[in-house]
């Protein structure tokens, strides 16, 4: 079997599958390869009638009368291809397409109204049937279908259950006594009306005629304003166009001065060109006889002479273009010199450029690392104090531990007094211990004396350590018994 050329309805697709198509191929026209399989499908919508039982939040049956008309959406290639595969294979009017939508229907209607009291699905029956319509249209999404209009009718009772007719008798006695209520208001209302609308013709027949007596002053005073403002705009315009004609008579006073004088001066001119010209004609004659006169002479004493300029003359000449063709190649030559030159700025500039990007490229990078980093170690930081349970100080001890500050510190002490030989001394006056019998007796001149006697070794000791020495005035380095360490 060969090619086969296949061509839908304006209300048709054509789903092809098999040889060279991965899944399934939608089109209007084709050519049917052998080993493919063509089947036409029909996008039309169908009228779908149903009558849903549901039942409220108070579990109060009724019945929904609806209308669907439902059909593949046309301008969705997807869902065309749904269609194509889920629903096509049956006719649109069978007993499974039918079960399918109504299935789909009916669920989501009962969904809905259990959630809902019949109160509110009595009095938002516009909001119900919107909302019965969203749900319904996304779960027909799933197979490829659109819902192009849905007409759901008034709730009906179930029979045994006349929940709507009873509220239909209770709104019809509502609306008589109301009528008869608004019957004696819509009496009180023409009464007093009728009164009120007579002061009020009154008090505005009044008003009506002050106000037009307001206005027709009005209109006169600003009818006299008009017209002063008129005959003043005419006068400004006269007199600016009065202005304008003067200054047009004077530019073309101006220009007729002005073209009479270069009328004089081109008369002027022209006879001075005359007189000049006829002097340079007698130049002229008179330089052709000179001229003639001359060559006369150059023919009969001087064309050795002329000879011999000539010949000094194609000398100059000949050493003239050598200078120039030298000239011309040392300025080639500083030419090439200079582009050489150019052309090393211009490798170093762009090496330098090139040191420099890869330079930035670094500290850009250099920079990320360290952010990085940062953020690496502030993350640290917060999972250590949490785990410390937020104690500050304990983190602290921590971290000087772990990045070893401690030992630092000792070392650097350590370091401090390396090499130091430090020499102890230790003195005492000798005398103290035979005298504390008499602490009593001595009182506070003893204390002073210890101190004076303590001030010689002292000093000793600083000299020994220091190599410094007291003042003349306080005598010789002289004192008690000392032991030095």
């Amino acid at each position: 079997m060969g090619f086969v050329y296949r061509i839908a309805s304006p209300s048709e697709y054509l789903a092809i599958t098999g040889y060279g198509i991965n899944d399934v191929k939608l089109a209007k026209k084709a050519w049917i390869a052998p080993g493919q399989r063509c089947t036409r499908f029909d996008i039309s919508p169908v009228n779908y009638t149903f009558e849903v039982q549901a039942m409220s939040a108070e579990k109060l049956p009724f019945i929904l009368p609806a209308v669907f008309t439902i059909g593949p959406r046309a301008d969705d290639d997807e869902c065309l291809l749904r269609y194509a595969k889920l629903i096509s294979p049956h006719d649109k009017l069978s007993h499974h397409v039918n079960e399918l939508v109504k299935g789909v229907i009916e669920g989501e209607t009962r969904v809905l109204a259990a959630s809902m009291t019949m109160e509110e699905i009595f009095r938002g029956t516009k909001s119900f049937k919107q909302a019965v319509f969203e749900n319904v249209q996304l779960e027909l999404n799933q197979f490829g279908l659109i819902i192009y209009n849905a007409n759901v009718k008034q709730l009906v009772d179930v029979p045994g259950h006349e929940y709507f007719s009873y509220l239909g008798q209770k709104t019809q006695q509502e609306a008589v006594n109301q009528a008869k209520v608004d019957v004696a208001e819509a009496r009180m209302k023409g009464e007093v009306g009728a009164k009120e609308r007579e002061g009020t013709t009154r008090q505005n027949a009044a008003k009506v005629d002050a106000e037009t007596r307001v206005y027709t002053v009005k209109r006169q005073g600003e009818g006299a304003k008009e017209e002063a403002r008129v005959k003043a705009e005419v006068k400004v315009f006269e007199n600016e166009r009065e202005a304008e004609v003067a200054e047009a008579n004077s530019e073309l006073a101006m220009k007729k001065a002005g073209w009479e004088q270069q009328t004089r001066v081109a008369e002027v001119e022209a006879a001075q060109a005359v007189a000049i010209r006829e002097a340079e004609l007698q130049v002229e004659v008179e330089r052709r006889n000179a001229a003639r006169q001359t060559e006369k002479l150059k023919a009969e004493h001087l064309s050795k002479a002329v000879v011999d300029y000539e010949m000094k003359v194609q000398q100059a000449n000949w050493e003239l273009y050598n200078r120039q063709k030298a000239a011309e190649a040392l300025l080639f030559e500083q030419e090439k010199e200079a582009d050489a030159r150019r052309a090393a700025a211009e490798a170093a500039f762009f090496a330098r450029q090139r040191e420099t990007e890869a330079e930035l490229y670094a500290k850009q990078k250099e920079a990320e690392g360290l952010a990085a980093m940062g953020q690496a170690q502030s993350a640290y930081l917060s999972a250590m104090l949490g785990a410390l349970g937020g104690s500050y100080s304990a983190l602290r001890d921590y971290l000087m531990v772990s990045s070893g500050v401690y030992q630092e510190m000792a070392r650097i002490n350590a370091d401090a007094i390396r090499g130091l030989e430090p020499k102890i001394s230790v003195w005492s006056s000798g005398a103290a211990g035979g005298e504390g019998g008499d602490a009593g007796g001595g009182g506070a001149m003893k204390e002073v004396a210890g101190v004076y006697k303590m001030l010689p070794p002292l000093l000793t000791t600083v000299h020994e350590q220091t190599g410094m020495l007291p003042p003349a005035w306080m005598g010789t380095l002289t004192g008690g018994p000392s032991t030095s360490t």
